[in-house]
């Protein structure tokens, strides 16, 4: 059997520079609206290893912030629900409460899409794609990135952290558990750093 190609990651190091871009005050003083919006894409991403098409098709009734998690309709029509992280339900806050009605109003059909774009209609593929590259450039990282790093980061992060396979399995929405275990092998070269600190003959 060929052997699998393991996905790309993105260090936390650099996790974090990306994830900052959109906050930046320079980016908030040329449109608030817009980097507000972005700003709460790229924590999704990250905080719920969500595929790009699902984060299209996020409706608000599928958010539920108060409770710390999102419902997500992925592939086979499957849905799932997906804890969400702290600093990504307060981007998500701040994009719902400061800037989707500012983005809604360019629009003449209402719609409970979450994100939207600058003319009020539901945010494609193709422009979060767009969004995620212009943060790469931003942050100087690698503009080979995909989003898709985001989803593969967000799972070898879980599993190099002490998450079970299974829950890893649940939160992405695989179908299979086989296609959820390449994670497991990225993880190898973290979990040997960890060993070697933690172990005290290490």
């Amino acid at each position: 059997k060929q052997a699998q190609t393991l996905p790309k990651t993105i260090s936390h190091e650099d996790m974090q520079r990306l994830l900052s871009v959109y906050a930046s005050e320079e980016e908030l003083e040329r449109d608030r609206a817009v980097a507000l919006r972005n700003q709460a894409v790229l924590e999704l991403l990250y905080a719920c290893g969500l595929r790009v098409s699902e984060v299209e098709g996020l409706t608000l009734d599928w958010l539920h912030l108060d409770q710390g998690y999102v419902s997500v309709v992925g592939k086979g029509n499957k849905e799932r629900r997906v804890p969400i992280y702290h600093k990504a339900v307060s981007a998500l806050r701040r994009y719902l409460e400061e800037s989707r009605s500012e983005l809604a109003a360019h629009s003449k059909c209402a719609t409970n899409v979450c994100f939207l774009s600058t003319r009020g209609n539901p945010l494609s593929t193709a422009a979060i794609r767009t969004i995620f590259k212009q943060a790469l450039a931003l942050a100087g990282l690698d503009p080979s990135l995909s989003p898709h790093a985001m989803r593969h980061s967000f799972a070898s992060d879980l599993l190099v952290g002490g998450a079970d396979l299974r829950s890893v399995q649940e939160m992405l929405g695989h179908s299979d558990i086989s296609t959820t275990q390449i994670y497991s092998q990225m993880g190898q070269g973290r979990i040997r750093e960890v060993y070697l600190k933690a172990h005290p003959r290490g």
